[in-house]
């Protein structure tokens, strides 16, 4: 059984991260969590049983997110998916982490840009902040994803860190939930070369590929262009759907997540972001 953590603004980008996740683990059996964490000024007015201006009943946040559980329930085709509802006043990143370990958590799955987020960013400051202060895997899905399964996966990398279990397992899981196929890439200055801890972890690395994927995986380095113009390049020529990343592999997920205004970045919106904590 799987446990997915969905935190909800009930935001359209919200619902498509809820119904990309469905779609994505229509195989699986899955309990999804669904989880709105309201401010100190949404206990004021989901105590307001009317509006100021119409004297009409309002429509608070509870009864949103058993609304968003229901319509769920009713349109997951899936015998195996199950829906829960989580509601909470707090702080956001302390209420994650409280739930990620009383739901026993596998994966948190979150859609770009909500209400509340930094719209001039590739990621929300919510989104953000859960990639860098939460220890659990996430995979953060833009507005305009298509609701199918990944087909071209890219995993962009500079080798520095060691591909321990905790990280090929997830990234086999998501390979293999497609049956996808893997492309990593490796950006270069015209004139570098990778160092001998580097071309270890690229040889551990692809002995796994090797014995896993042997037919659906591949390597390539790209030579003399900005990390970040590299990777925009090599996703728009090979048409991928997904990009893995390590959280423990911060240059990388600085230059392409934190450090990217969107007008400068254009899969941004329809590639699925999936980062994996070791």
């Amino acid at each position: 059984m799987k446990n997915v953590l969905v935190p909800t603004d009930f935001s359209e980008n919200s619902i498509r991260a809820l119904r990309y996740a469905e779609m994505l683990f229509s195989a699986m059996e899955c309990n999804f969590h669904l989880l709105y964490v309201g401010t100190l000024l949404d206990t004021k007015n989901d105590a307001e049983s009317f509006q100021e201006t119409t004297g009409e009943p309002s429509e608070n946040t509870k009864k949103k997110l058993t609304d968003l559980v229901k319509q769920s329930r009713k349109h997951s085709t899936e015998a195996n998916h199950f829906f829960f509802a989580l509601h909470e006043y707090g702080f956001f990143i302390p209420t994650i982490r409280k739930h990620i370990e009383e739901q026993n958590i596998d994966l948190i799955v979150m859609g770009t840009k909500g209400v509340s987020g930094l719209k001039e960013k590739v990621l929300g400051s919510n989104a953000g902040d859960v990639i860098t202060k939460v220890q659990c895997n996430t995979l953060v899905v833009p507005i305009d994803v298509e609701l199918s399964r990944p087909r071209e996966i890219a995993f962009p990398t500079d080798f520095n860190i060691f591909y321990s279990l905790r990280i090929l397992r997830p990234m086999e899981e998501m390979i293999g939930l497609g049956k996808s196929k893997f492309r990593v890439m490796n950006a270069l200055k015209e004139g570098d070369s990778l160092n001998e801890e580097q071309e270890k972890n690229k040889e551990h690395l692809l002995d796994f590929l090797e014995d896993t994927f042997p037919e659906t995986h591949s390597f390539h380095t790209i030579t003399n262009q900005k990390v970040k113009a590299a990777i925009q390049c090599f996703v728009e020529s090979r048409d991928i759907d997904m990009m893995i990343m390590v959280a423990k592999n911060l240059n990388f997920i600085q230059q392409i997540l934190f450090d990217t205004i969107v007008e400068q970045i254009s899969f941004h919106t329809k590639i699925p972001f999936y980062v994996i904590h070791e």
